[in-house]
């Protein structure tokens, strides 16, 4: 089972896309998908178009002061029911990935967009998923009832690392953390939050040697999405449900 609303951050290419037109057509879609973008492309407006449980934002994740007025929007369309999930899938990664290359300015572009965004904007949107928990028969924690999920990486994964890509291993590491520490804060509300790796994706981020499509990516994130309970509150996980080493 779908949950009944979800807001995804970065849908007008790649994962994010894919995950609104997944979502469009699983077994019970959602009553709204809110999906954002910088530059509307082709292949989003026409999901738009043609889906009216599909509503477009025109969304800088960098921009924080644009964060209530977005939140108002949301809670104008679900009301009391609240939104069931934020998927936080923006990200960015930022120039060269070499030791010898990495500027200041390409960690301050990574971090102000894989790690303080994601963090505000689920601090801004918490109200809305809060609602829609207290207003769950549902018992326990679940993805349906109320979740946020960072799109993270195992590039963050200390334990694994092999060196380079500075900006986007450090940010993506620093969100991680946020999410732990925001698990941990906020554990009484009932309200799941982990990070998830999408695999080695063939996408602009991921190159065009990845592992998979955005297809089989986004269909195993959305079974993980699934899966999820109590006992992953503050994961770090796999696209297949399974632990990465922090």
């Amino acid at each position: 089972m779908s949950p009944s609303s979800v807001f995804i951050t970065g849908c007008n290419r790649g994962i994010g896309l894919e995950l609104v037109r997944q979502f469009i057509v699983s077994e019970s879609a959602p009553r709204h998908i809110f999906a954002t973008y910088r530059t509307l492309s082709d292949e989003l407006k026409k999901l738009g178009d043609e889906n009216k449980n599909v509503h477009l934002i025109k969304m800088d994740v960098t921009d924080i002061p644009s964060y209530p007025a977005i939140v108002k929007q949301v809670d104008e369309v679900v009301g009391e029911a609240g939104l069931n999930l934020l998927i936080n899938n923006a990200g960015l990664l930022p120039g060269p990935r070499e030791y010898a290359s990495t500027t200041p300015e390409f960690m301050r572009q990574a971090f102000e967009v894989n790690c303080i965004a994601p963090f505000f904007f689920t601090k801004a949107m918490f109200p809305l998923i809060e609602r829609a928990v207290k207003g769950s028969s549902e018992k326990g924690m679940s993805l349906r009832k109320g979740g946020v999920v960072q799109i993270s990486t195992v590039l963050a994964s200390v334990t694994e690392t092999t060196g380079g890509i500075y900006p986007y291993r450090c940010s993506k590491s620093a969100l991680n953390m946020s999410m732990k520490s925001m698990s941990q804060d906020l554990k009484d509300t009932g309200v799941l939050i982990l990070a998830v790796h999408p695999g080695w994706v063939r996408t602009d981020m991921g190159g065009p040697n990845g592992q998979m499509s955005t297809e089989e990516s986004c269909k195993s994130l959305l079974k993980t999405f699934a899966e999820v309970s109590d006992k992953d509150h503050g994961a770090f996980l796999h696209y297949e449900n399974k632990p990465i080493p922090w």
